[in-house]
């Protein structure tokens, strides 16, 4: 049955890119309904599919934006029992390494994938006495080999050295790391030329969102599905070239013609222009870091608030900390912003570390919330990641729909695993789940009790299962280690189970962020500081100005109503930073307060 959806629920240019047939590109300016717009077309292609054999595919730069489209998709009341949502490594993982893995012979024997934590660990275990970190050992796949993240060349003779005896121990381990997953699918697809045909049969529609960070050998598998079949699966592919901020992974805005050629497809360009989120000087503003030439017109209800736009190029990094805590409670207590609409953002989290426990310690009566507070990976393919959303979550009306979702999930993998789970279902496991009564503090604690728990009561031995225990080690080892890591610098509270139980719930308190791990979000008011030269971009960088001007344009259009620029006066080996190009270079009158 076709979606219908209310007058005035989507503009002319969403309904536009809903409804025009075929092969869509789309260029989606920041607030411009995007994740909206793609939950409906999602939903619409769900609506029209006539075969229960036939999968909607959307792919989404992370885990958290799968969440969010998918549940606006039910609340459209639209059945998501034929959607595939989710990240491009876990796509490769579920469609094309899982079930065809036999055809490669360094996944014939079986394999293992392992999360970030028991990567790093390795990598680190490699570096020593190298004089080399985990951080300079970032890399990526090509469809011809893998490139170095590291933009110091000398010391790619190292890396190149730590990275085979990497590859090395993977391979002998038959274990996974999330790049090899990429590279297992791409050679898979290369090789057996019948998998995308298989694939372009099963999938009607796919849709994938932010491709201006996607990778030239992510494109290349998912143009080898789509160019596969004659009419279908048809595509849907929307981003935001001027939010091109991860090229030193790989990411890059692919144009419509170039990726016309890659999938032997046509496409229509179309754009979303007015942005709903901004005040107009906001917009204007953030205009000045536009690279693009892209369309953007303030359209937001408040689009005449008197936002103010301050940049400070006099504080000095010892009273950094001050300024901000000032700033936040102007916000508060004079704007009366609420403290979940606000957000720090620095460019690297090593300036956020020590920032947070100064401001948590300067500014107790706030909360403060972010990615890199969150206690645990948000690994959505590990297991008992999936089982801790509902471990960490109360039942109530609202979350119904989600949590018998995510209790199914768990019983599908369950069951792949080899488990009897033939007489359970959601609602039998959320009963189960909404009986324990478990009173432990300790966040660590709660979740191993928990997982013993819930799974006593459903009758299963996870420990028969190998996958099922691999994962459990990896989960709380990576946990533990991430705590640890909190607590030494300051954040305490993270061992609390309530710390542990915001990572599912909708912010509450001050977000704390890097620019890169922003991308998403909104706010009322934003404070960014670090803003220096060669520190946005790296010092590294071959493209300085233009990388800088996108961290600038992303960081500016993340806030609604006021932007608090901070280029504070650091020292570094040569002296004082000077303020980042792009920023020096705009001809602005700020605003004082």
């Amino acid at each position: 049955m076709p979606l219908i959806w209310e007058s005035g629920a989507l503009t002319d240019e969403q309904a536009l890119a809903i409804e025009t047939p075929g092969n869509v590109f789309l260029v989606a300016c920041p607030g411009s309904g995007k994740t909206r717009t793609l939950a409906y077309k999602v939903a619409s292609e769900l609506s029209d599919l006539d075969s229960h054999k036939k999968f909607v595919v959307a792919i989404t730069y992370t885990n958290k934006a799968a969440n969010e489209i998918e549940d606006r998709i039910a609340t459209l009341g639209v059945d998501t029992e034929q959607l595939w949502i989710g990240t491009i490594h876990s796509f490769c993982l579920e469609w094309i390494i899982k079930p065809y893995s036999v055809y490669h012979p360094d996944l014939v024997a079986g394999f293992s994938v392992i999360n970030s934590y028991e990567s790093e660990e390795i990598l680190k275990r490699l570096c020593v006495g190298r004089g080399l970190t985990t951080y300079d050992c970032n890399f990526y796949y090509t469809g011809a080999g893998y490139e170095l993240a590291c933009l110091d060349s000398k010391k790619h003779s190292k890396i190149d050295a730590v990275l085979a005896e990497y590859f090395d121990e993977l391979k002998s381990t038959n274990q996974l790391d999330f790049e090899s997953i990429l590279k297992y699918a791409h050679e898979l697809m290369q090789d057996n030329p019948s998998i995308a045909k298989i694939l372009s049969n099963i999938f009607e529609f796919i849709a994938v969102d932010e491709y201006q960070d996607t990778r030239l050998i992510q494109y290349e598998i998912l143009a080898a599905v789509i160019s596969a079949g004659k009419d279908t699966p048809r595509s849907f592919i929307v981003g935001d070239p001027n939010q091109e901020i991860f090229s030193s992974l790989g990411g890059y805005a692919m144009d419509v013609v170039e990726l016309s050629t890659l999938t032997q497809k046509p496409y229509t360009p179309l754009k979303l222009s007015r942005n709903f989120r901004s005040s107009e000087k906001i917009v204007a503003y953030f205009e000045n870091f536009n690279t693009n030439s892209t369309t953007i017109v303030a359209a937001s209800p408040e689009k005449d608030y008197a936002s103010e736009i301050t940049l400070n190029q006099t504080v000095q990094v010892d009273d950094l900390a001050a300024e901000i805590a000032r700033l936040v409670n102007h916000s508060v207590k004079d704007l009366g912003i609420d403290q979940s609409e606000i957000c720090i953002l620095a460019p690297w989290w090593i300036h956020l570390a020590s920032m947070t426990r100064t401001l948590v310690q300067n500014l107790p009566e706030y909360e403060f919330d972010g990615p890199g507070l969150v206690p645990f990976d948000r690994d959505r393919d590990n297991f008992w990641y999936k089982v801790a959303k509902l471990a960490l979550t109360h039942a109530s009306p609202e979350m119904y729909v989600r949590r018998l979702r995510w209790a199914n999930e768990v019983l599908l993998d369950l069951n792949a695993c080899g488990a009897d789970t033939s007489n359970l279902d959601g609602r039998d496991y959320l009963r189960a789940s909404n009986s324990l009564a478990i009173n432990e503090e300790n966040g660590i604690a709660y979740l191993r009790e928990y997982f013993k728990s819930i799974m006593e009561l459903l009758n299963i031995d996870y420990s028969l299962f190998v996958t099922l225990t691999n994962q459990y080690e990896a989960f709380f080892a990576s946990s533990e280690a991430r705590v640890t890591r909190l607590v030494n610098e300051g954040n305490a509270y993270v061992q609390d189970v309530k710390a542990f139980r915001r990572v599912f719930r909708d912010r509450t308190g001050i977000t704390v962020s890097t620019i890169h791990g922003v991308k998403g979000g909104e706010f009322d008011t934003v404070i960014a500081y670090g803003l220096l030269h060669d520190i946005v971009p790296h010092f590294a960088d071959p493209r300085p100005v233009d990388s800088a001007s996108k961290l600038l344009y992303v960081l500016s259009s993340r806030a609604r109503k006021n932007l608090h620029l901070i280029a504070e006066r650091r020292s570094n080996r040569f002296g004082l930073y000077k303020t980042s190009l792009p920023l020096r270079d705009v001809n602005y009158l700020y605003d004082r307060n």
